[in-house]
């Protein structure tokens, strides 16, 4: 996959090309769709298939207080996108002066003069230049006057009702609801970091875990125990992980990712670290001690073992 930042990198020879655009946040079943059908049309037409989309949320620019939290970092989002197939990705800066552009300013300088479009993939409410002062109606005008044609795609909607977006799965993973998230994208949510040392009571229960950074790339699901996988170096390896602030000590980081991976004792310091999550097990709660805690996390084992299908070490 050709990929590039900025509209004035790309070669003057690029294309014809088929392009889609968004915001493409979490790679979600629905984006997955669009790319599959861009995709057909390229191929059909000879041409490049291409997608547009952008660094950050547009509110985070234009009202940063109401911009939800992503769900994929830009590296992530283009490794998904990588992942999907398409030709070339093009993930430019949004920046207050670009979206000042008005639609026939969009059209030329970014669709005509740097995509080189022929065909142009949009939903059907798609809006776009200044204010999003442009509609799907405008675009096929002016994709006459430029010589390019409009497909409009349908949403996809699971249950008939509602569509597939990154506000539905951000809202599932907000409740822990990590299984029917990743129904929605088509894969196991995830986060992923660089593993720090903490305080490493869990080592001193029987239960060592790796730590994540604070800042970690992907959208943390809410505050539990969860079956998950760990994965480094391609390998995955099933494990319980617990997102919290673990109210039993004093202390703790209030959004903490930390991964107990089961029967492997592993140094996985300073290694950036994938943590996926399968099933929410239960919530996060106080101990009277840490017996209590360790005969939580013992029952918590058990159903791990059985969510991801990991039998008892002999």
């Amino acid at each position: 996959m050709r990929f590039f930042t900025a509209i004035a990198d790309i070669p003057a020879d690029f294309g014809p090309s088929a392009v889609t655009i968004g915001k493409f946040d979490g790679m979600h079943s629905g984006h997955r769709r669009v790319i599959d059908e861009l995709r057909a049309v390229a191929g059909a037409e000879g041409l490049v298939s291409a997608v547009l989309t952008f660094d950050r949320h547009p509110l985070a620019v234009l009202r940063p207080e109401i911009c939800p939290p992503r769900l994929t970092s830009n590296e992530q989002k283009r490794e998904l996108l990588e992942s999907s197939g398409i030709d070339a990705a093009v993930m430019i800066e949004f920046t207050r002066e670009f979206s000042h552009l008005t639609p026939e300013e969009f059209v030329q300088g970014v669709l005509v003069n740097g995509l080189h479009a022929r065909v142009v993939l949009v939903g059907r409410n798609f809006r776009f230049g200044r204010g999003g002062s442009g509609d799907v109606e405008l675009l096929k005008t002016l994709g006459e006057e430029h010589g390019f044609t409009i497909r409009s795609i349908d949403e996809v909607k699971p249950d008939g009702e509602r569509a597939i977006s990154s506000t539905w799965i951000r809202d599932l993973l907000s409740a822990g609801r990590v299984r029917e998230a990743a129904a929605l994208l088509g894969r196991a949510p995830s986060v992923r970091g660089v593993v720090v040392h903490g305080a490493e009571r869990g080592r001193a229960l029987g239960y060592p875990t790796a730590n994540l950074e604070p800042e970690v790339e992907g959208f943390i699901p809410a505050d539990g125990v969860y079956a998950g996988q760990l994965i480094v170096d391609g390998e995955a390896m099933p494990s319980a992980v617990s997102v919290g602030n673990n109210p039993t000590f004093d202390g703790v980081p209030e959004k903490q990712v930390e991964a107990h991976v089961l029967d492997r004792t592993i140094d996985l310091y300073g290694k950036r670290v994938e943590v996926s999550f399968a099933e929410y097990i239960r919530g996060m709660l106080k101990f009277a001690n840490a017996e209590e805690l360790v005969a939580q996390m013992r029952l918590d084992e058990r159903r791990i073992r059985d969510v991801l299908g990991t039998p008892t070490a002999r």
